[in-house]
């Protein structure tokens, strides 16, 4: 799927104040990256108020492209999270529900979460499965900004994946198969406090005792806002599909999976320092690429609260 970037493209066009480097200010332009999602959006001075028809723009940019980049942002943790509040409050789990830098068996979140292989950072330097963040909480956030403030020389790369893509490029068979099926993803976080010997399972079978508390979600989902169909589900989350034989479901999941992460539906981003990408946390799975951790790489997100999924 493309867009030309005069669909995407605000009412009229937006010049960005000076910052002061004696260079010409830019143009506020939301730009169509080459890929299955994704867009890039310049010109824009996160540092001051945005005006009605840039919000309203990149709305209509995430739920058309799903992944944004924004470049060039230099913001204090204040206009940080100003930038992110136009677009919805500050995701908050249940305090029993553990979540990426809450406490181990949760609460306390902060509202800026610093993913980071530095002292008190969070995820360290090693590669990350595709996933879709806080999937297993009863209200899974909407979205997320992420926020390059040092980045290392190489590795460290976010993959984004089209799950709308996914789900519209299965054939009418398995769509009617899965249509209406429920899924349960089990919290990563408490089982790192229950570990199997066994590892890390893919799909839970009647012998591994279910963790809680969890949550039954659709395994195909609407997007509140769109209204498209979404196969929602991670690369290597612990599942299981509800009310069905456990064979079966394992098997299902496998052949899902391997369908949702060809190249096909990826967006590769680079980081740079000063890049914010937001991304649609309905509509996406994303992954990271491990680098050197001698490297230095620090990230701030925010997440933003959701709806429950239906």
């Amino acid at each position: 799927m493309s867009l030309s970037t005069d669909t995407l493209a605000p009412p009229a066009p937006h010049v960005a104040p000076s910052n002061g480097n004696g260079l010409p200010p830019e143009v506020f332009r939301i730009t169509p990256i080459d890929a299955a999602l994704g867009a890039e959006v310049t010109g824009l001075d996160a540092t001051r108020p945005l005006g009605a028809d840039q919000v309203l723009a990149i709305k209509r940019a995430l739920l058309e492209r799903h992944v944004l980049v924004f470049k060039r942002q230099q913001l204090d943790d204040a206009q940080f999270e100003r930038l992110a509040s136009y677009f919805g409050s500050v995701f908050r789990p249940p305090s029993n529900v553990p979540v990426l830098g809450s406490d181990p068996y949760g609460g306390n979140t902060p509202d800026i979460v610093h993913v980071s292989n530095l002292e008190g950072g969070v995820l360290g330097h090693d590669e990350l499965a595709a996933h879709a963040d806080h999937h297993w909480t009863p209200v899974p956030s909407s979205g997320s900004l992420l926020y390059g403030i040092e980045v290392p020389s190489e590795g460290g790369d976010t993959t984004w994946f089209n799950l709308a893509a996914a789900w519209d490029t299965l054939d009418s068979g398995t769509q009617r198969e899965i249509a209406d099926l429920k899924l349960i993803t089990y919290n990563p976080f408490l089982r790192k406090l229950k570990p199997l010997a066994t590892g890390f399972p893919l799909y839970r079978t009647p012998d591994i005792e279910p963790l809680t508390p969890f949550e039954v979600h659709p395994l195909v989902r609407t997007h509140p806002d769109s209204g498209r169909r979404i196969l929602h589900l991670g690369e290597k989350t612990e599942v299981e599909i509800v009310g069905v034989d456990p064979q079966y479901g394992a098997a299902l999941v496998a052949r899902l999976r391997k369908h949702l992460l060809q190249p096909r539906f990826a967006y590769t981003h680079r980081w740079s320092v000063g890049d914010i990408v937001y991304w649609d946390n309905q509509a996406t799975l994303h992954a990271r690429s491990a680098f050197d951790n001698g490297e230095r790489r620090l990230l701030k997100r925010i997440s933003l609260s959701g709806s429950r999924p239906f």
